[in-house]
């Protein structure tokens, strides 16, 4: 009988070990594709606009080299708005990613639980009461973005904090994060009605969340967020899928559960606000993105590097799609997100009221 059981547990471990090297190669080469379309997406990026350019000198200007026109229009004009972009839907859909994994519910996006919210409610009060101008200047300057992170962490300690009742579900972290959005909205309106019209305009356009006129101070800033942040969430990565099994589960396998979720929820807030702070909010990345990354990885684990990649791909596919479909006019890209995202996000609650009532 013992040696039966033995056997059978040989078994199944060989079976969980095959199916988590599967799993594995199966990230990898989704990872691998999605940065490979990420990259063409960028080269097109650089190339298209109303003065087209070839590859090769689009290659060169990268480089250093090709003509003064082209090396301009390349590193000054495009290459800083095309990595602002990358960048801020690798923070947006990483940030999206750790807040589905541990509210365990993929509803809990950045912009449904109040992050973006309260960043942007600190970044327009800044900008318009405080004479801030623009979001993020030529020089990098940290005033809206420091305002930005400060906001997002704000909203989320209140939304945690309504949200826990001896533990947290991921049901009720988004109704508290949709009623603190409701309230922070109000806010942002009220602070746009002090406003000049230039002021208000221009905040406008950038709560729509927008690329254009990015500068290498908006690269800069974002790319010190991520390159700090990303990693931390990376090297959580292990504490985050054991949180998924709830905080019983986690606790009896050794893991400080308040330590690990307090850091993956910083290290998220902290994405999302500086993401929000380059770019406004722009909608629905952190949500769509990362639900596609899980669903190419399969096995329901965070997916946490396809989610940075898919990001990445949907901005650039996003904003390429604003420049061009009405070209010479450009949309704001939240506008192209939205449009995806929305009706993504009424087909997932169709579909859950679908399940609840049929289960």
């Amino acid at each position: 009988m013992s040696a039966t059981v033995e056997v059978d547990g040989g078994h199944l471990v060989a079976r969980a070990g095959g199916l988590a090297a599967r799993l594995e190669l199966r990230a990898t080469v989704v990872a691998l594709v999605l940065a490979a379309a990420s990259l063409v997406l960028a080269c097109w990026h650089l190339s298209v606009g109303d003065f087209s350019l070839p590859i090769r000198e689009v290659a060169a200007a990268v480089a250093g080299g090709g003509s003064p026109d082209a090396a301009f229009i390349v590193r000054e004009l495009r290459m800083p708005r095309t990595l602002t972009g990358a960048l801020v839907g690798a923070a947006l859909s990483l940030s999206g990613a750790v807040f589905q994994s541990l509210a365990r519910n993929p509803l809990a996006s950045p912009d449904v639980i109040g992050v973006t919210a309260g960043a942007s409610a600190a970044a327009v009060t800044v900008i318009v009461l405080a004479g801030g101008g623009d979001v993020i200047g030529a020089d990098g300057g940290v005033g809206v973005p420091g305002a930005a992170l400060a906001g997002g962490l704000v909203a989320a300690g209140v939304v945690y904090g309504l949200a826990w009742r001896d533990g947290m579900t991921g049901y009720r972290l988004v109704l508290m994060g949709i009623a603190v959005t409701a309230v922070l909205s109000s806010v942002t309106s009220y602070v746009l009605t002090r406003a000049d019209l230039y002021e208000a305009t221009r905040a406008t356009v950038w709560l729509t969340g927008s690329l254009n006129g990015r500068t290498w101070g908006h690269v800069r800033v974002v790319t010190a967020g991520v390159a700090v942040l990303a990693p931390v969430v990376l090297c959580l990565s292990r504490q985050l899928r054991v949180l998924q099994m709830g905080d019983d589960t986690a606790r009896a396998l050794g893991t400080r559960v308040e330590r690990a979720r307090g850091g993956l929820i910083v290290a998220a807030v902290g994405l999302a606000a500086l993401a929000t702070a380059a770019a406004g909010p722009v909608a629905f990345v952190g949500f769509v993105a990362p639900v596609l990354a899980r669903r190419l990885v399969g096995g329901g684990t965070p997916a946490l590097v396809p989610s940075i990649l898919m990001g990445a791909v949907l901005v650039l596919a996003s904003d390429l799609v604003a420049r061009r479909v009405l070209a010479p006019t450009e949309l704001p890209v939240g506008i192209i997100t939205a449009l995806v995202g929305g009706p993504y996000l009424l087909w997932s609650l169709w579909r859950a009221s679908r399940i609840g009532t049929s289960g």
